[in-house]
């Protein structure tokens, strides 16, 4: 069966962006991002709502741009040729490599970790609290950020039942970015 990832930057306090959505306290340098691309390559459909979809569309051309690192221009590619799917009730088109979908997003993955393939990423809070609710998150990857934001959109979203998880791997990198893989184990505490 297919995993379903859900990982992004965080600040040490638990945000994955300020309250207006703003991601301008992220460090992400070239040892950092080198990282990224190789986890992406093992993803074959990352799944967003609308406003995630909407920030990182930026990757839909940013190889064009003659002034990028190596290894954004790398991502860019690995972004473009990934398969997409937005859920979203209210956008009307969406670019590239990607196919809207007006339906149940939960009833949407757990048909397509049935079928075979690489793993599935989600992009954005909004999105994988539902999935995570539902225990629907296989792997949860945080990298977080030598930051406190005091407020902003939670990594997590106000779970009914506490869930535990596991500690599969850390990686520190020379930002101060330190990435926290976690699994559920099975149980809920």
């Amino acid at each position: 069966m297919r995993k379903l990832i859900y990982s992004t930057m965080v600040s040490l306090d638990g945000f994955v962006a300020r309250p207006n959505g703003d991601l301008d306290w992220v460090l992400v340098d070239e040892e950092l991002h080198t990282f990224i691309n190789n986890q992406q390559r093992e993803i074959d459909m990352y799944c967003y709502g609308r406003r995630m979809y909407e920030v990182l569309r930026y990757w839909e051309t940013a190889d064009q741009d003659p002034s990028l690192p190596a290894y954004e221009v790398a991502f860019a590619k690995i972004w473009q040729k990934t398969p997409k799917i937005v859920f979203s009730t209210t956008l009307d088109e969406v670019q590239g490599n990607t196919r809207l979908v007006r339906g149940d997003a939960v009833e949407e993955i757990r048909r397509l970790k049935q079928q075979p393939g690489k793993d599935m990423e989600v992009g954005g809070p909004t999105l994988a609290a539902d999935f995570i609710r539902r225990n629907m998150i296989d792997v949860y990857g945080l990298f977080v950020q030598p930051v406190l934001l005091g407020e902003g959109i939670p990594f997590f979203p106000p779970l009914e039942t506490s869930l535990n998880l596991q500690l599969v791997e850390t990686r520190p990198f020379q930002s101060g970015v330190v990435y926290l893989h976690y699994e559920p184990n099975g149980g809920s505490a």
